[in-house]
């Protein structure tokens, strides 16, 4: 799985990190900030749901 993001959409929630905190974190502004690329199968299901309900659509998923 490889997961990327368009900051420039995040309007902040915070949904992501508090899903998947190993994968997504916040900066002082509260945009979303991607800590790992290619997560872990792990935390997989974490990351689609992180992903299914990002207000913004930010979060986008492609499997390899």
């Amino acid at each position: 799985m490889n997961v990327s993001v368009e900051a420039h959409k995040c309007v902040s929630s915070g949904q992501c990190v508090l899903i998947a905190p190993e994968v997504f974190d916040q900066d002082d502004e509260g945009l979303v900030l991607l800590l790992e690329e290619t997560p872990g199968a792990d935390e997989h299901e974490n990351v689609k749901e992180a992903a299914a309900v990002c207000p913004a659509a930010a979060i986008h998923l492609r499997q390899d």
